[in-house]
């Protein structure tokens, strides 16, 4: 496991650090939106594990013609417009819903999870986008996105090595106290390694703030993907990526952690 798991990071990261960087905004963006269609495949796969057929109704696709409509648009529109297109989501599954309750009730608790999934995925991916539109936003992608995955690596050898006490048994066994800690401290020092190097101008009070929040919120995510798995009784939303799982395992950090960092950015700094 641990050998594919690196396989596939040797393959990955370089292709992906040279998309980010040669890649415009609006390319940028068309990515992205391919990561959030493919995720929230994976996330309607789990939710919906009594019927997997759900998956391909129009309300369940409605979802990912909404975070493709929401990431694409924040690369050409102001911010301010971003609560309106999570709205136009709602309003989409609701139209939808109404063709077909009469057939099906339960149509309700699809769109329950289609808004669930909207702003899960769609909008934290969308100030994914933001953040590389801000001013030094190449920067500030490549920070979050090192302390995101770094930590995570962090946590899962000093869990595997280290770990003794459980974090929350009920949701995720695997996950320790140990692991949690050590995934901090990979936080704080690739955080700061990072900000020494590539945003001089950011304080080390602010910077060991930020990442800590961050950290925090990117274990909060994990956890929360591991509570939608662990209710449908699977392992992995997919096998995309060998060694790490779906899109969705590799992301679920990184989809609590962008919203702190895009917030810092804008309302802080």
């Amino acid at each position: 496991m641990h050998l594919k798991r690196w396989i596939t990071s040797i393959i990955a990261v370089p292709l992906l650090i040279a998309l980010i960087f040669w890649a415009s905004l609006p390319v940028f963006a068309a990515f992205i939106s391919i990561v959030a269609a493919v995720a929230l495949y994976e996330y309607f796969y789990i939710v919906f594990r009594e019927d997997r057929g759900r998956i391909f109704t129009p309300v369940a696709l409605s979802a990912m013609a909404a975070a493709i409509a929401m990431i694409m648009a924040v690369a050409w529109l102001p911010p301010a417009g971003l609560p309106f297109l999570v709205f136009l989501g709602l309003a989409a599954a609701a139209l939808l819903s109404m063709q077909a309750y009469k057939k099906d009730p339960r149509i309700m608790e699809a769109v329950a999870l289609q808004v669930q999934g909207v702003v899960y995925i769609g909008l934290s991916l969308s100030m994914l986008v933001l953040l590389r539109a801000q001013p030094q936003g190449l920067a500030w992608l490549f920070f979050v996105l090192f302390v995101v995955f770094l930590g995570d690596v962090g946590a899962f050898y000093v869990g595997t090595y280290k770990g003794r006490h459980k974090l929350n048994a009920a949701i995720s066994p695997g996950k320790t106290i140990e692991g949690a800690l050590g995934g901090l401290g990979a936080n704080l020092i690739v955080g700061l390694v990072f900000k020494l190097l590539f945003i001089p101008e950011l304080s080390v009070l602010h910077t060991m703030v930020l990442v800590l929040l961050m950290g925090v919120a990117g274990q909060a995510g994990d956890l929360f993907e591991s509570e939608l798995k662990r209710t449908a009784r699977i392992k992995d939303s997919g096998a995309i990526l060998p060694g790490h799982g779906g899109i969705l395992d590799r992301i679920d950090a990184l989809l609590f952690a962008v919203p702190v960092a895009y917030a810092w950015k804008i309302l802080v700094l």
